[in-house]
């Protein structure tokens, strides 16, 4: 996995299943045109998710889902989970987003908070630029922040990160 410099935290953060079930996909590509990538047919597949036979269908969802199942906090049985806004239902809503938090975008998009500025979160997801990756989302835009409901308490990791000026990654103690 080949993080860009200001998430290298990333990679040895001790972070949410989710989270981390999410990283494994990064730099997952659509192929555009009439062929399509061998890896998300392979998520569509692994879902069952029959009704969606390209990687020209806004994939944001399936990536989510993917990875949601993967770390065992959803399951295979709901059929429109590949729909951004499905996952305003999903888990927990909570005020303030943090580290492996689901963001649901007014403009039908979803993805993983991963840090944030004073303008934009930083989220990681699929279907951003024909890939999975992270790229920045104006906090303006923002519909719903959905948690991970967790059988006992919040984990350390899961807090605010600040990517300041320089590009470095600030965590903010958050209980």
């Amino acid at each position: 996995m080949n993080l860009p410099a200001k998430f290298a935290y990333l990679a040895t953060e001790p972070a949410p299943k989710l989270l981390l079930e999410a990283l494994k996909l990064f730099g997952t590509h659509e192929i555009p045109g009439k062929q399509h990538s061998p890896v998300i047919m392979s998520w569509l597949k692994e879902l069952g998710f029959s009704w969606i036979n390209d990687d020209e269908t806004p994939w944001c969802g399936t990536a989510m889902a993917i990875a949601a199942v993967r770390a065992g906090v959803a399951s295979l049985r709901q059929p429109e989970m590949p729909r951004a806004f499905w996952w305003c239902k999903w888990g927990n809503p909570t005020a303030v987003p943090m580290l492996g938090d689901v963001l649901v975008f007014s403009f039908s998009h979803v993805g993983i908070y991963v840090g944030e500025d004073e303008h934009h979160y930083y989220v990681l997801g699929g279907n951003q630029a024909n890939r999975h990756g992270i790229d920045p989302f104006p906090k303006s835009s923002l519909k719903c922040a959905r948690r991970t409901p967790w059988r006992v308490a919040r984990p350390a990791s899961v807090r605010r990160i600040f990517i300041d000026g320089t590009g470095l990654a600030k965590a903010v103690a958050t209980r």
